[in-house]
């Protein structure tokens, strides 16, 4: 439904509001965003959950039966080895850990604030698994992947992953006046315009994302921001500053807001104009958390089966028959739901053998 709260001389910069379904509503160049936020119980030794499985459909487990699901996962919660081709997987690990394994040799554990950026491209099969290694307390998770599409020039290029350590994330936070404090995380997305209603911050870039990504050509505009407000908390959204920008606000998390003037129930998607700032205040009652996804869109047609996203259903049926053929290089690993051991720690292993550590 379109927001109808216009003046003729100044539009609300609100464009609609929808409920948040599951997986999110996403814009173009976005294809997919879906949230999780799981309650694991205590770890049972063997990097599951520490609680009977009966009830549950193991293999495909979605119920969020006493909080949380083992997805595709049978001992270990996840997602074991499936295929992609033609876009990009944006993985955005708040709590708890991911172990990922891939069809090119490549591994690596990360969490707690770190980001995966996977280029796919012409194909690639990895496995995500959740392991719970804490046996004395619960093990909370909590999530974002984010699909965001190719341009037809690049739905071939080579497989790639960069990982985007916590550590190195840029940050910023901002107070208002009342004592409210607003924190983003720029994931991606250069924050701080040349514009007077930018804040009053400097200019912040973010960390570079994959060289075939669309984030990565020129005009793209894409931005991936979480914002963290306290309580009755007030700060300004930034206009975008590109041409033909699209822009949503994902409210996922507390009561209710204050957007553009306009009182916003939470869990809600909120599509805005990008060439307009946009004042947020969050509601009283507590924190209240959100993520803003943008980027001008790649305006190709779309084509989807599952997990390959090309330009035609011919496309589609190539796609289908390659990955027949050639299962887009093997796999490589004993286990189609490998887990990296009993230690937390963080780390990546690429598949040219050099090894990655968070501050190194």
């Amino acid at each position: 439904m379109s927001d109808s709260n216009e003046s003729s001389s100044s539009p609300s910069p609100i464009v609609q509001v929808q409920p948040l379904g599951f997986p999110w509503q996403t814009l173009d160049p976005f294809l997919f965003c879906v949230y999780h936020d799981d309650a694991y119980p205590k770890a049972n030794g063997r990097m599951g959950p520490e609680a009977s499985l009966a009830g549950r459909q193991i293999g495909q487990d979605f119920s969020r039966k006493d909080g949380w699901s083992m997805y595709h996962g049978e001992t270990v919660p996840g997602f074991p080895s499936h295929p992609h081709r033609g876009f990009e997987t944006v993985t955005i690990v708040r709590k708890g850990l991911i172990d990922h394994s891939d069809s090119l040799g490549a591994t690596a554990r990360f969490g707690g604030g770190d980001v995966q950026w996977l280029t796919a491209g012409k194909g690639i099969v990895h496995s995500e698994m959740f392991p719970l290694l804490d046996a004395s307390a619960p093990n909370p998770l909590e999530l974002f992947q984010i699909w965001l599409n190719l341009p037809a020039k690049n739905k071939m290029a080579e497989p790639h992953f960069t990982m985007f350590w916590s550590e190195a994330i840029p940050r910023f936070a901002s107070d208002d006046a009342q004592g409210g404090r607003t924190e983003v995380a720029v994931i991606a997305g250069r924050f701080g315009a040349d514009d007077a209603q930018a804040p009053a911050q400097a200019a912040i870039d973010p960390l570079a994302p994959p060289p075939d990504s669309w984030a990565a050509q020129a005009g793209a505009d894409l931005a991936i921001w979480t914002l963290r407000m306290t309580p009755g908390a007030r700060w300004t959204l930034p206009p975008a500053t590109g041409e033909g920008t699209r822009r949503m606000l994902y409210f996922f998390k507390g009561a209710t807001a204050q957007v553009a003037g306009r009182r916003v129930d939470g869990p809600a998607a909120i599509e805005l104009r990008a060439d307009a700032a946009v004042e947020l205040c969050n509601g009283p009652e507590g924190e209240g958390e959100f993520l803003l996804m943008q980027g001008r869109p790649i305006g190709e047609p779309v084509a989807q089966y599952g997990p390959f996203v090309m330009n035609t259903q011919a496309e589609i049926s190539q796609t289908m028959a390659d990955y027949r053929r050639t299962q887009f290089g093997g796999w490589p690993w004993a286990d189609p739901a490998p887990v990296h051991g009993a230690e937390a720690a963080r780390f990546a292993r690429h598949p040219d053998g050099r090894e990655e550590v968070p501050g190194a």
